[in-house]
């Protein structure tokens, strides 16, 4: 009776502790997974930003060219 009481003891005991690294397991994957999104998101916001630069340069670039073109236009106009 000692024996099968301390055997299902023993089985409970390893059920738990199975139990415990299956959930602390679980619970590392998923942190890594915030992780790994947590620096995608990151990425993809510096890489706004820098596009955002860029959108922002090339406008006043453009804007710079258009002027001129106004202004040649209206130098001939008034010949």
């Amino acid at each position: 009776m000692v024996e099968l009481v301390a055997a299902i003891a023993g089985a409970s005991i390893s059920a738990a502790a199975m139990g415990a690294m299956g959930f602390s397991r679980r619970n590392d994957e998923a942190r890594n997974a915030v992780i790994r999104l947590t620096a995608a998101v990151e990425h993809i916001a510096t890489q706004l930003e820098v596009l955002h630069t860029d959108i922002k340069e090339d406008r006043k670039e453009t804007f710079q060219r258009l002027n001129q073109i106004e202004n040649r236009v209206s130098k001939l106009e008034v010949r």
